[in-house]
């Protein structure tokens, strides 16, 4: 089994800690991981992406050249991504930012309403995390109690209260890819 994300948008909506996350967790679970950031100087507002290559034998290259599985998080990510998608490729894209469908039709093109559920739930900064439910829930290649270990470990004991409103929001993500 091996499973290869490429999960793109603005710096700031938490796309590394996305992958970082998919990432821990798995390797919580057991599997081979690699994780291999890209971002642009500035630190916020600058494209950054990063690919997440999960698999139960040893991954020989961390690159992911046809996507199979992406997660965009904004309109330039879409644009810049959806010419690399491998033909038949799942595209889970954030439809609170993107007014757009992807412009092909050998792909899957599914819309997560992440700041919109994360509005609801109060806390606009865990759109994130209602992807990574997404993500989770369309994959099944690890649990949300694996993700929530892996940012519990991530967030430490000063951000430890942050913890259950982040789990809301990748429940709510997983229940709204159903």
């Amino acid at each position: 089994m091996e499973a290869q994300f490429l999960i793109a948008g603005f710096g700031g909506q938490g796309v590394l800690l996305i992958g970082q996350l998919l990432a821990k967790a798995a390797m919580h679970e057991g599997m081979n991981v690699s994780w291999m950031p890209s971002y642009g100087p500035e630190m916020r507002g600058g494209e950054a992406n990063c690919a997440v290559v999960i698999s139960d034998e040893p991954i020989g290259s961390p690159l992911v050249t046809e996507i199979p599985f992406a997660v965009i998080m904004n309109k330039p990510s879409m644009i810049k991504f959806t010419p690399a998608m491998e033909k038949g490729g799942i595209m889970l894209y954030n439809s609170s930012l993107i007014d757009i469908t992807p412009d092909r039709d050998d792909i899957t093109a599914i819309p997560v309403d992440c700041n919109g559920i994360a509005e609801q739930l109060g806390n606009a900064r865990t759109a994130n995390m209602v992807m990574l439910g997404a993500i989770l829930k369309k994959t099944g290649i690890v649990s949300i109690d694996a993700a929530m270990e892996a940012l519990k470990v991530t967030f430490g004991p000063k951000k430890e209260h942050l913890l259950p409103i982040n789990r809301q929001a990748m429940e709510a993500g997983a229940n709204s890819v159903e």
